[in-house]
């Protein structure tokens, strides 16, 4: 890393945190995370982005923004669409959001034309600064192009679990993809989600599971709950619309447990 670039990096840190949620497995609740955990850190007065890097646009859509940017992907990643001309801002003070696209499923194409292809993300976050306090990728399940470009942009990665066999071995494919990737390499702060303890299994594998070996699993555990279900039903985060539910506060416990990390 050039004295430069690093000398880049150390100011935009100095300012700006980045969150990625992100597993490689599809279906963990990485997106009820971003949202939760995005709205949270605005409701502390912190200024937020939350960038809904799924073309599914699952975020978009809980945020009531239309998932669509002018110029799509292409014109992000190359410059030709500036990065706030794209950001619209949401119901909630202090939190904005940078939409999904249905093009950013070719995101992997466009970032392996650009110049630093690994670090195309890091660059475009990096042009913010002094503009939000906290940055959250609601990230694509995938080990990709993107996901290399996650890995160098993000300070901390937020891993949602769901208690099983399967999704615990992806976890250690996981932590040995961030392990062989270029330094500066992100915290890992991984935490049980869609949990239900009436379950034996989930609560074996809940119980099981090595509290250390290169990233940290979080002590607050994401219940499987209806009101959790409800947040695509109110298009509102959860802290939002229930702020006083079970849910909420768990969510507030592992906001304190990730940020503290």
């Amino acid at each position: 890393m050039s004295l430069a670039r690093h000398h880049a990096r150390s100011r935009r840190e100095a300012l700006m945190k980045v969150y990625a949620s992100y597993n490689i497995k599809g279906g963990v609740g990485k997106t009820s995370t971003a949202v939760n955990l995005a709205h949270l850190a605005s409701a502390e007065g912190r200024r937020t982005l939350l960038w809904d890097l799924d073309p599914q646009a699952a975020a978009t859509y809980m945020f009531k923004v239309k998932p669509r940017v002018k110029g799509g992907g292409h014109g992000l990643v190359t410059g030709k669409r500036p990065l706030e001309d794209a950001i619209r801002a949401t119901d909630f003070g202090d939190l904005d959001l940078l939409p999904a696209d249905f093009s950013y499923r070719n995101l992997d194409l466009e970032l392996d034309d650009a110049k630093k292809r690994t670090r195309r993300l890091d660059q475009l976050i990096g042009s913010l600064p002094g503009v939000y306090d906290v940055v959250f990728l609601d990230c694509p399940p995938s080990i990709s192009l993107m996901s290399e470009n996650v890995l160098h942009a993000a300070d901390t990665l937020v891993v949602p679990l769901v208690p099983a066999t399967l999704s615990v071995r992806t976890f250690e494919q996981l932590k040995s993809f961030v392990a062989d990737s270029d330094k500066p390499r992100p915290d890992l702060v991984a935490f049980f989600s869609m949990v239900d303890r009436r379950k034996r299994l989930h609560g074996q594998v809940v119980d099981s599971i090595a509290r250390d070996g290169g990233a940290r699993v979080a002590r607050t555990e994401i219940p499987a709950l209806s009101i959790i279900e409800q947040m695509a039903e109110r298009q509102a985060p959860v802290t939002a619309f229930a702020p006083r539910s079970r849910a909420a506060l768990l969510y507030q416990r592992l906001w304190a447990e990730v940020r503290a990390a």
